[in-house]
C-alpha cells in the first residue's frame, strides 16, 4: 500500500477547503472546481480530499454526504487549535477536555456537518492503561 486518502462527498468543496485550511493549515495539493486534495505543509502523507456530492464521477447511488463519521486529527497542542477554532467562530460540539482514556481533545463541526475530533494524546488513567498495546 502506498497511501490511504479519504475522499468525502460534500455540498461545497470551497467551504470545506476554507475550513480545513483555516483551522489546520492544510494546503491544496490539487484543486479544481469540483474536487480538492488537501495536505499538511509539514507532512505530505497527511491528506484529505473533497468532491462535490453530485459530480458525475460519483456513482448516482452514492451521491450523498457522509453521516456518522468522525474525522480525527492527532496534534501536539490541542489547546492552540481549540483557541483557533473559537477565534474563527466555528461550531464547537465538545469543548476542550481531558478524557480518562488518554486524550485531551475537542470536537468541531465541519461545513458538511461531520465531526472533527482534534486530539492530543495524554497519559490514560490506570483503568484504561491496560487496554493499550506497548
Amino acid at each position: 500500500m502506498n497511501s490511504l486518502l479519504p475522499v468525502l462527498c460534500v455540498r461545497s468543496v470551497s467551504d470545506n477547503q476554507q475550513f480545513y485550511e483555516s483551522l489546520f493549515g492544510l494546503r491544496a495539493a490539487f484543486e479544481i472546481d469540483w474536487y480538492v486534495q488537501l495536505q499538511s505543509t509539514d507532512n505530505a502523507a497527511i491528506q484529505i480530499a473533497f468532491v462535490e456530492v453530485n459530480h458525475p464521477s460519483v456513482p448516482g447511488a452514492y451521491q450523498q454526504t457522509p453521516a456518522g463519521t468522525v474525522i480525527t486529527l492527532e496534534v501536539d497542542d490541542a489547546d492552540s487549535y481549540y483557541q483557533r477554532a473559537t477565534n474563527l467562530g466555528l461550531k464547537v460540539v465538545i469543548p476542550l477536555r481531558d478524557e480518562d482514556f488518554g486524550q485531551r481533545h475537542f470536537m468541531v463541526e465541519d461545513p458538511n456537518g461531520l465531526l472533527v475530533d482534534v486530539v492530543k494524546l495524554i497519559e490514560p488513567s490506570a483503568e484504561f492503561q491496560q487496554h493499550y498495546q506497548s
